[in-house]
């Protein structure tokens, strides 16, 4: 019998296979993943935009220059904060105003932040505050809105 050793050679075992490039199917997954992200982002920057113009739309609609004007603002200013700061929406008084200040670049002082805090009690005949007071809140408002939503 003859030696049949020198015949055999050592088993050599293929390459492993590469993770790079992968295969279509993840290029679909990830163009999929990146177009969800984006999709949601879009979304989300429409719901914002329209969001701030709802809310400058009800400002628009205030009375010009009395009273009834600087209540609507701060409901307008309180509806905000409860769908945005929801702790918030629970404050009144000097720390309802602070918040505010704290949300906003351009600060809310003087007579203007007491017309904002007394609008509610304030009757619709009384002369405490004058239009400008009103022009004043209407534009703080305008920027905090801008600024938070």
């Amino acid at each position: 019998m003859q030696d049949n050793l020198p015949e055999l050679r050592d088993i050599h075992l293929p390459d492993g296979v590469s993770a790079w490039p992968p295969a279509y199917g993840w290029w679909v997954m990830l163009a999929a993943v990146i177009a969800i992200f984006l999709i949601i982002k879009i979304v989300q920057k429409i719901i914002r935009k329209s969001r701030k113009k709802y809310a400058l739309n009800l400002l628009a609609q205030c009375p010009l220059n009395d009273i009834f004007a600087a209540r609507e603002m701060s409901v307008i200013l309180r509806r905000i904060c409860v769908l945005k700061y929801k702790s918030a929406a629970a404050l009144f008084g000097q720390e309802w105003l602070n918040f505010l200040n704290a949300h906003a670049k351009h600060k809310l002082y003087g007579r203007t932040a007491e017309l904002l805090l007394n609008a509610p009690y304030i009757s619709p005949e009384s002369n405490d505050y004058n239009s400008n007071e009103v022009d004043e809140l209407r534009e703080f408002c305008r920027d905090w809105i801008g600024e938070n939503l």
